[in-house]
């Protein structure tokens, strides 16, 4: 991908994190464990952008958490909350509204440049 274009980029896939993590999280989750599975769902993410969002999307009421001490190093497990899974769905609504226009551009983004 060219370089140029990576703010570009990491600006649309910002809010399919969110999306992403209120779907992912409908199971209780630890940070590290998302990570993976943001990672292996295709979502490149970094550490230091998923915590940050955890915390914001937790102070907003969209997850809860709890400390799981049970283990040998405690681990904060974070669970959509039922404002988050109204949230999901309304960001899941948008976004396939979204897909929809975009595909109805056509298939060549130029073409309607040239129009």
């Amino acid at each position: 991908m060219v370089e140029a274009f990576e703010p570009h980029i990491q600006e649309l896939r910002r809010g399919t994190v969110v999306l992403a993590c209120l779907q992912l999280l409908r199971t209780p989750g630890y940070g590290y464990g998302l990570l993976e599975d943001l990672q292996r769902a295709g979502f490149v993410t970094e550490a230091n952008t998923l915590y940050p969002l955890l915390r914001r999307l937790e102070k907003q009421g969209h997850l809860t958490s709890h400390w799981d001490t049970g283990e040998s190093r405690p681990r904060k497990f974070y669970q959509t909350s039922k404002r988050g899974l109204g949230l999901a769905e309304a960001m899941h609504s948008e976004w396939l509204a979204l897909s929809k226009s975009v595909d109805a551009l056509g298939d060549d983004p130029l073409t309607n440049e040239e129009k």
